[in-house]
């Protein structure tokens, strides 16, 4: 429920994402399951540029699974939930910008064989996630 406030809106959605991926990661827990599932999968590729002739698609936002960054896989978990208090100020920032309808840079991924690896922008697909967007403009480059 909107409050009408974007900081607000913004405060308490990033609450509940961060809730969210604590239960997870305690449930993944109480079932003795591997801790590895609650983390982002890190996809390792030696080409994380995209090619100088990609251009911007619409990409499925529950088709991106993974990271290509090691140390991005720790901030967020699995559903791109934001995994601790460090990513708390640029996702409400973005939060508040999809909410007054700025337009947002695309995020670059690369093409794996079960669906896309983030290279740059998993704050908004956190946000775009959390805010239940369906697509995201992306530049995708081949793994």
């Amino acid at each position: 429920m909107l409050t009408g406030n974007p900081h607000m809106d913004a405060q308490r959605a990033f609450d509940r994402a961060s809730r969210a991926s604590r239960r997870h990661a305690l449930a993944v827990r109480l079932r003795r399951r591997c801790v590895d599932r609650a983390r982002l999968p890190v996809h390792s590729t030696l080409n994380r540029a995209p090619s100088p002739l990609a251009s911007v698609k619409e990409i499925p936002v529950e088709a991106i699974h993974a990271t290509v960054e090691p140390h991005r896989a720790t901030q967020f978990d699995a559903a791109f939930r934001p995994a601790g208090k460090r990513t708390r100020a640029r996702w409400e920032r973005l939060w508040v910008a999809e909410q007054r309808g700025e337009v947002i840079p695309p995020i670059s991924v690369v093409r794996t064989s079960s669906g896309y690896a983030v290279v740059d922008g998993h704050h908004r697909v956190s946000v775009a996630r959390a805010r239940g967007a369906v697509t995201i403009d992306a530049v995708v480059s081949a793994a």
